[in-house]
């Protein structure tokens, strides 16, 4: 079994946000990657208007996923959710989707469709010149990682990215978790995306499992996410 990591929104450097999981996947023999999002600028295009959105960032993924005849697992995060919907569609050797505070999107939705009322979130920085937005950086520890420790809080700082801001509104042409197992994972002390809004989000999914964590378990409770893919793989 390998596991393809698939990030969320606004960020970089897409392999670190996993490197915890990911090193404890290793000692029990897992390989793992974390594709580069184009959308976020990881793959050296420029994001904003004009530059790629979640199209490319389906391109880059389901690339990954159909380099390998290995049994796949997907771990999905956020956004990341929304790219594999699309990415995942028809591949064989995906065996089962993990989406972590994420969605589960039908044909014909797209991210701003799980956004709630009035407008971004206050946690976010829109830039409709530019075309892109970012989580401000001011806002990015209480919010998402606040029961994460301080070197990975700064870290994390560190690798915020401005994505395009049109993948917002552009539609998945497929929907994965119709045929593929999934399991959703609710992250009980999520700010950024209430406990609430996932669960709606998690009736959708096969499994629904519950974890006392912020936005990002497989940063503060790795050894607990580790379980749950290995889990996922029989």
């Amino acid at each position: 079994m390998r596991v393809v990591f698939v990030h969320g929104a606004c960020v970089r450097d897409g392999a670190w946000w996993w490197h915890r999981t990911a090193g404890l996947l290793a000692e029990r023999g897992v390989d793992s990657v974390a594709p580069a999002l184009p959308s976020c600028g990881e793959t050296g295009l420029t994001a904003g208007a004009g530059g790629p959105g979640l199209a490319e960032d389906v391109a880059a993924v389901r690339a990954v996923l159909t380099s390998s005849d290995e049994p796949t697992v997907v771990v999905a995060h956020s956004y990341g959710g929304i790219v594999t919907a699309e990415a995942a569609a028809g591949v064989d050797t995906v065996r089962h989707l993990l989406l972590v505070s994420s969605y589960l999107p039908e044909v014909g939705q797209c991210l701003a469709d799980f956004g709630g009322d009035g407008g971004p979130a206050p946690f976010l920085a829109v830039d409709p010149d530019a075309g892109t937005f970012a989580v401000r950086p001011e806002l990015l520890v209480a919010t998402f990682l606040q029961d994460c420790d301080g070197d990975v809080q700064q870290q994390a700082t560190e690798r915020l990215a401005r994505q395009g801001a049109q993948v917002l509104g552009q539609a998945v042409g497929a929907a994965a978790w119709h045929d593929v197992p999934s399991t959703y994972l609710v992250c009980a002390q999520d700010r950024g995306t209430p406990a609430d809004r996932q669960r709606d989000f998690a009736q959708r999914a096969g499994r629904v499992v519950e974890i006392d964590a912020g936005h990002h378990p497989f940063l503060s409770r790795p050894a607990e996410v580790r379980d749950l893919v290995l889990g996922l793989s029989g």
